[in-house]
């Protein structure tokens, strides 16, 4: 198999208007090019596979029966869109997916008009669906025009409880709206929960090829009357299965289950609902995450993200590395330490494997809980957890974690409950760009009265970290680390519970201090090398709490030098700000301390590599030498800057 598959089809295909003229036989054959398309560009840039195939015959389809971009096709987080990017003028760009410069891993609006509206996380493209329903039927204006509003909708993303807000809403309005269950069994991690086992219902255990004949009954009823062949076909499936109750008593008329990998049910399904649909409709297609790349239809995850991969047999190309990610860090020192103490449980939100809990689920089954998308049920579950006398460790990503910011305040904080906060994929995380960023924790945690806020310089500060939090009774806590791999660093054998609210100092100098709040620490004794040639060597100190500060450490640091830099891998409002406040309520500012705080800067950073990204922040090496270099007047030792 070469790089660049043999596509004819596809290779006149430069926008979705050119699928019109096509026969149904021909658009089978575009979706069998856009497959090995799809795999030979993921092939070269790494990226979401499985979703992407799972969804390339309904991409097809899709586009040669609607009017995109006038019809708006909202994609529910929007991995899944690579298919969607090349049949929408981008072709001749996709093997930049997810690089600097180069085109986006999500929709995003600013990069095509046949992204309408830009996602990354789940369960939004109901309501974004709805909102433009509604638009064009207020008269709203945009210059591709407003037609139909069709939500992509995968059934993992069905588990979260703004999907069915937004259909509860959207069925009391009655507007004609079309959402598309695409459902594989399979979103991230396996699906749970009580709406997984109603879509196992439907298909009443028959297998698949079984199931097919039956949908394809169904779906030659839809050219009649719509109505009628709707009602024949809910008739049908009623003899096998509970059929669409629960999604008609929120006001949509359901249509399904249909095969989503054959054209001759996909093409005259969609055609029928474009020329009858009224009001709100629901059709529920059946697929298979990794269709057609056997690599990923044997993987575990069904090829969801991937490296770089050799085509053939799909093995990733990852380098070689010495140091363990920081994930598998918290992954490992969780499970030692579960062990050791019954009470100690964990609670993730559909990211077992990502947030390093699959180990933990491995070996205490009964104390690791998925609780499928749901944030917010998720953050309150925990907290119940530690009312119960259990000590739970909610382990989210940084962005994902902002969806339950409401019930950390209110379910958690307020109550002083001891949560245990694990915040992965904090700070800038590479590929994924702005909408993956964890960006905010800092600021959003660090405010919160009662709430202690860590952050690991290195992986050993991690596993001090994660012993810590599991012996903090006294109301919530939270630490942060990191995507990726650590420093290579000698592991402590048994970690210790650090003292709350004390740092450490790194290195003692003169004139100009930096306090580092997480993993900026290395960029810092990086710059202090290069500052040591200049004949400046600044103090270094790890902060390691945002909350409580070290009080005596940073006034120590603020009393002996004539600067003060802190440093940390979040936005304005977090760390550097609670040490200026506190600096200002000491009135050390008015000795004369030149202060100056390195955050994240006040825009979203689109997708790099961390290191270019941070070059992007002004907070690599070099930008933290230069600081230094502004802040102190000075060139180099005893020469003062022009």
């Amino acid at each position: 198999m070469s790089d660049r598959p043999q596509t004819p089809l596809l290779d006149q295909i430069t926008r979705p208007a050119d699928l019109k003229s096509l026969s149904d036989a021909q658009l089978a054959q575009v979706a069998q090019e856009l497959r090995q398309e799809t795999i030979s560009a993921v092939s070269v840039t790494g990226g979401h596979l499985g979703a992407g195939l799972g969804v390339v015959e309904l991409t097809t389809a899709l586009h040669a029966v609607f009017d995109t971009p006038r019809d708006k096709i909202i994609w529910d987080v929007s991995h899944q869109c690579y298919p969607h990017k090349i049949l929408t003028g981008r072709r001749d760009r996709i093997r930049t997916l997810r690089m600097k410069d180069g085109l986006s891993g999500f929709t995003k609006r600013s990069e095509s008009p046949f992204d309408p509206f830009g996602a990354a996380h789940s369960s939004t493209s109901i309501s974004a669906a709805l909102g433009f329903a509604v638009a064009r039927d207020l008269g709203g204006v945009v210059p591709e025009g407003l037609g139909d509003a069709i939500a992509v909708i995968g059934d993992g993303s069905m588990s979260a409880g703004m999907a069915f807000e937004a259909m509860n809403n959207a069925g009391h309005l009655g507007k004609r709206l079309i959402v598309i269950l695409n459902d594989n069994e399979m979103s991230i991690a396996p699906p749970v929960g009580a709406l997984s086992s109603y879509l196992s219902r439907l298909y009443a255990e028959e297998p698949f090829q079984e199931l097919k004949a039956v949908a394809k009954g169904a779906a030659s009823l839809l050219p009649e009357p719509f109505r009628e062949g709707a009602k024949r076909a809910k008739d049908m499936l009623k003899g096998m299965a509970v059929g669409g109750t629960l999604f008609e008593s929120l006001g949509f008329s359901y249509l399904g289950p249909i095969d989503g990998h054959d054209m001759d049910q996909l093409l005259p399904v969609l055609r029928t609902v474009k020329a009858r649909a009224s009001g709100p409709i629901l059709i529920h297609v059946l697929t298979k995450k990794g269709k057609g790349y056997a690599p990923a239809e044997a993987a575990r995850d069904k090829g969801h993200a991937t490296a770089k991969f050799d085509m053939v047999t799909g093995e990733q190309k990852k380098a070689p590395s010495n140091a363990p990610s920081y994930t598998s860090v918290f992954g490992k020192e969780l499970v030692r330490l579960a062990a050791e103490d019954d009470k100690i449980c964990a609670v993730t939100a559909a990211m077992p494997d990502g947030t390093g809990l699959s180990l933990m689920a491995e070996r205490y089954p009964s104390r690791c809980f998925d609780v499928g998308i749901a944030e917010q049920h998720g953050v309150t579950f925990a907290a119940a957890l530690a009312a119960g006398g259990m000590k739970p460790f909610c382990a989210m990503y940084s962005t994902f974690l902002q969806r339950g910011y409401d019930q950390v305040v209110h379910d958690v904080a307020i109550q002083r409950l001891p949560v245990r906060f694990a915040i992965d994929r904090a700070g800038l995380v590479g590929a994924d760009g702005a909408t993956h960023a964890g960006s905010f924790d800092i600021a959003y945690m660090a405010n919160l009265p009662g709430m202690v806020v860590m952050a690991a310089a290195d992986e050993a500060e991690l596993a001090h970290m994660v012993a810590t939090a599991a012996a903090h009774d006294d109301g919530p806590i939270a630490f942060r680390y990191p995507r990726g791999e650590g420093e290579g660093l000698d592991m402590p054998e048994t970690p210790e519970v650090l003292k709350i609210g004390k740092g450490r100092m790194i290195q003692e100098g003169k004139r100009v201090a930096i306090l580092s709040f997480g993993t900026r620490l290395g960029e810092v004794r990086k710059a202090a090398e290069a500052l040591a040639a200049k004949g400046i060597t600044p103090t270094i100190a790890d902060a390691r709490f945002a909350k409580p500060l070290d009080r005596d450490m940073i006034l120590k640091l603020a009393a002996d030098h004539e600067a003060l830099i802190t440093i940390e891998e979040g936005a304005v409002g977090g760390f550097g700000s609670h040490v200026a406040q506190m600096l200002a309520e000491e009135g050390v500012f008015d000795s004369g301390l030149k202060y100056r705080s390195m955050v994240l800067p006040d825009t979203f950073i689109d997708q790099a590599s961390p290191a270019d990204m941070y070059n992007v922040a002004a907070m690599n090496a070099p930008q933290i030498e230069a600081k230094v270099l502004e802040v102190l007047g000075v060139a180099s030792i005893g020469e003062k800057r022009a």
